[in-house]
């Protein structure tokens, strides 16, 4: 069911092969790593279980965050964009927050069009590290 707040793109490319790719291909954008969470072996060092492999990579473009965070400090909650990345039905899954969808929640109408700058290079940047 499409959730229209989420970017979703896949691939045949296998989990580990895409989040190697990710820093590289993001760093590409001017995009720089700020976190990466492997979920599964952090649930599981707390001595929950969790079976399935799930990351997620913490990106963020310190001059689109400056735009954002000076029209309203506020917006700091939503940073940095993440990458979540997982398996489902034989295919590697990649999703994101859309910035756009996530800023209209701060009413901060001047960081609407960074907001999309941002959206439309997460979207590039997902879709290069799915391509073969």
């Amino acid at each position: 069911m499409p959730n229209e707040l989420l970017i979703i793109r896949t691939s045949a490319l296998s989990l580990e092969k895409v989040w190697q790719r990710l820093p590289e291909i993001s760093a590409a954008h001017k995009f720089g790593v700020q976190a990466i969470h492997n979920l599964r072996e952090k649930m599981e060092s707390k001595g929950v279980p969790f079976a399935r492999e799930c990351r997620v990579i913490e990106i963020c473009n310190p001059s689109h965050a400056q735009v954002v965070l000076t029209q309203q400090i506020e917006i700091a909650t939503a940073l940095p964009c993440r990458i979540a990345i997982y398996e489902e039905a034989g295919r590697t899954v990649l999703a994101t927050m859309k910035p756009t969808a996530m800023l209209q929640m701060f009413n901060a109408p001047g960081a609407a069009a960074t907001a999309q700058i941002v959206e439309d290079t997460m979207i590039r940047i997902m879709e290069e590290a799915c391509q073969a």
